[in-house]
């Protein structure tokens, strides 16, 4: 049972980025056609990939099943401690979502879902994780302990590592 309800670390980061362009494309779905129902598997997926990472989520286990091997020369390791929270983030808005969608009104929901098209897009199309930066940012304010993820901590080099200009102090 313990082995169901583990996060992969570390993390397949072409898989990472095809679940993000799934939420994208679900998310825009939802606004454009005002399909409020999209609601419940975005927020399951959510709820699923934070529990256990892709092993019960549809998304998930097409993207470490069928995209991610298909994306080999793309395939690089990133750290699973962010990446969890980056889903716990999404798993939070399209709860909220969801919740303001069945008590107010779908008109009232759907601003939540822009937050997490801007966050899956950077994501999806760029490779940059807002909540991996924020997970980074919490260790580094010493909120978050170091030891959960020591290479988290160091922002520079993952800014680096992904080909953006960093500032030597």
């Amino acid at each position: 049972m313990s082995r169901l309800f583990r996060f992969p670390n570390p993390v397949n980061d072409a898989a990472a980025r095809t679940v993000a362009l799934g939420v994208v494309t679900m998310c825009v779905v939802a606004l454009a056609t005002n399909w409020a129902w999209i609601l419940v598997p975005l927020t399951y997926g959510f709820l699923a990939r934070v529990a256990s990472g892709p092993t019960l989520s549809p998304l998930g286990q097409f993207a470490t099943r069928v995209a991610a091997p298909r994306l080999r020369a793309w395939h690089k390791s990133v750290a699973g401690p962010p990446k969890r929270f980056a889903q716990g983030i999404g798993a939070v808005l399209t709860l909220a979502s969801t919740i303001t969608w069945l008590s107010v009104s779908w008109s009232v929901a759907r601003w939540f879902l822009v937050p997490l098209v801007i966050a899956a897009g950077l994501e999806g199309f760029a490779g940059f994780c807002l909540g991996c930066t924020a997970f980074g940012w919490l260790i580094r304010f010493g909120l978050v302990p170091e030891a959960i993820c020591a290479e988290c901590g160091d922002l520079s080099a993952r800014y680096a590592a992904a080909g953006y200009p960093v500032r030597d102090n």
